[in-house]
């Protein structure tokens, strides 16, 4: 199973000109989100991430930024735990 959260608010973000190609974010994802692609990184699928924040943690190039442990991915996973409803403050407005 793969596990899906609200789509389009991640806060996972590429700066393709910065990667190196070196593959670590690929190793140390654990949802799959990236892959090698003409020898630099790319972002397979964005909805995927949970925002943990080991792809940038572990960036030598700084080509990766995430908020880790914010965002509704976040809020998803406290509520499964507490059994609440989801909250994320999202600026948007009621994404959660």
């Amino acid at each position: 199973m793969t596990l899906r959260y609200l789509k389009n608010v991640v806060t996972l973000s590429l700066d393709a000109e910065k990667c190196t190609g070196c593959e670590r974010c690929v190793e140390v994802c654990p949802h799959g989100v990236f892959d090698l692609y003409g020898g630099k990184v790319r972002i397979v699928e964005k909805d995927l991430c949970m925002e943990c924040g080991a792809c940038a943690l572990n960036c030598r190039a700084e080509a990766l930024t995430v908020n880790a442990g914010v965002g509704c991915a976040v809020a998803i996973i406290k509520s499964w735990i507490t059994g609440g409803e989801p909250s994320c403050d999202c600026s948007g407005g009621g994404c959660c």
